[in-house]
């Protein structure tokens, strides 16, 4: 019989696509309400490199990422998705939503997105969330794989997500 080894806690964020910054506030609100106080907010990115979201959010959106000081267990990603949908309905305005809300975790390995869309690299997980391996983390920095949206490809956003897994490094010396 095999020992299982206790499986580690991740670090919680968000990556939120937004176009009016009081919508931004209300996310940071339902967030933090939700999942404790933010640890990290990244300055916002343009969203330009895919206008997949122009039709139902219009143009102009921006990127920021949150994380929180509370970390999780991987599978409160599923919680976490099905938190989002909710909060993307209260903030959404006549079906139009205002800002897109993609939980994900981030461990000294990898960076996972939660998504409701299988495909064949995303591994289902419960509740109709499939588990995104999105980024992997090797010899000091984020690696994309061919499946990596556009927008985690480009390495802009790479300083914010080390920033995070460094926030998470801190917080699980403390734990072991």
């Amino acid at each position: 019989m095999h020992k299982r080894e206790p499986v580690p806690e991740v670090k919680l964020f968000y990556a939120v696509l937004y176009s009016d910054d009081s919508v931004l506030e209300q996310v940071k609100s339902i967030l933090s309400e939700k999942w404790g106080r933010i640890d990290f907010i990244s300055p916002s990115f343009d969203f330009d490199k895919t206008d997949y979201y122009f039709p139902e959010m219009g143009g102009g959106l921006k990127r920021i990422f949150m994380s929180f000081e509370r970390t999780i267990t991987p599978e409160a990603l599923i919680d976490a998705k099905l938190f989002s949908d909710k909060a993307e309905e209260e903030l959404s305005d006549c079906g139009r939503r205002l800002a897109n809300l993609d939980p994900g975790y981030i461990d000294c390995a990898k960076l996972v997105l939660a998504s409701f869309k299988g495909a064949s690299h995303k591994i289902y997980i419960d509740k109709g969330i499939y588990a995104d391996l999105t980024l992997r983390y090797s010899k000091g920095r984020f690696e994309p794989f061919g499946w990596t949206f556009p927008d985690f490809k480009d390495e802009s956003y790479y300083p914010c997500l080390l920033k995070i897994r460094n926030i998470y490094k801190e917080q699980i010396k403390h734990v072991r």
